[in-house]
This record gives C-alpha cells, sequence and structure tokens, in this order.
C-alpha cells in the first residue's frame, strides 16, 4: 500500500532544499574531512546526499536503505582494490541516513556500529546542525576504519572524496 504523507512529501520537496542544509562551505568540509580521514586508514568513503526520490519509486515503496544501496552501486563505491568503500547516503525527504559498506568492511565492522554513526548524525541533523552532524559522521567511520582497516603500505584515494548530490 503506498504512504500517501511520503508520496506528497517527496513529489513536493523543493529541488534546491539541499542547499540549505548543505551550502558549499559545508560540502567543502566535508570533501577536506573524507580527504583528511582517508590518510588514516585503508577505506574510501563517499557521501551523497539526495533531496527526494522520484514520485514512482515512493509509489513502488522504494525504501531509503534500497535507494542507498543501488547509490552504493551507481557511483561504484563497490570498485575499490581491496572492497573497502563506504557509502553515506542521506535521504532528506525522509529524513533518513543510510550507510553502506563494503564486503571487506562489512567482513570487520558489524552493523550496529554502522547505525550508532547514523544515529550520531540524525541527533544533530534533528538540530539543524549539518555540517557538525556531518563532519562528526566522517570522523566516527575514519575512526572505525582506522581501527579495523588501517592503510597498507600503498594507499591510492580510488574514490572522489567531494560529497555527490544526486538529482533527479
Amino acid at each position: 500500500m503506498v504512504n500517501f504523507r511520503r508520496w506528497f512529501r517527496h513529489l513536493f520537496m523543493p529541488p534546491w532544499a539541499w542547499r540549505r542544509a548543505f551550502p558549499q562551505t559545508t560540502l567543502d568540509a566535508i570533501e577536506a574531512a573524507i580527504r583528511a580521514g582517508e590518510i588514516t586508514h585503508g577505506g574510501e568513503i563517499r557521501f551523497a546526499i539526495e533531496n527526494s526520490l522520484a514520485p514512482a519509486q515512493v509509489w513502488r515503496g522504494i525504501s531509503g536503505r534500497e535507494r542507498a544501496i543501488e547509490v552504493f552501486s551507481n557511483l561504484r563505491v563497490w570498485d575499490t582494490e581491496y572492497n573497502s568503500g563506504v557509502l553515506v547516503y542521506l535521504l532528506l525527504a525522509d529524513h533518513d541516513i543510510e550507510i553502506i559498506a563494503d564486503r571487506g568492511i562489512a567482513a570487520r565492522v558489524d552493523s550496529a556500529a554502522w547505525e550508532q554513526v547514523a544515529q550520531a548524525m540524525e541527533a544533530a541533523f534533528r538540530q539543524s546542525q549539518f555540517e557538525r552532524g556531518a563532519l562528526a559522521g566522517i570522523e566516527q567511520i575514519s575512526v572505525l576504519l582506522a581501527a579495523h582497516f588501517p592503510p597498507a603500505g600503498h594507499n591510492p584515494d580510488e574514490l572522489a572524496n567531494r560529497p555527490v548530490i544526486m538529482r533527479r
């Protein structure tokens, strides 16, 4: 059954709404935090922001988690030498944060750890502190990756550090 409230929320979400929460300076800070964090571990972090889903996706009942897995694939986060990619996906219309880890990392870090990171980010976002929440989340992910996936001698930057804005 279709959730009409969710469908209307996605349908009428202004396409520019992400800019209020994530202005250029915040996107720059996220990019710098990812770059700095990746020096300390062998993982690769991607940060994706999506305003809303297409009405047809909402009508079909696509969840934030399902969309995050699709974005993980589309951004080729899985395409790293050691299967060490992590996607932080924000679906603003649903106030949803999903963290998807590639199999190399998922084998070492359990899902409860990722859920804790997402909950900490959500707490900051509820207070409209989007930059603080995003940077704290990236820092927590970097700490987890440094503990479970330390950098090898050769630690290339395989994925772009710039946050990506997903557009319909």
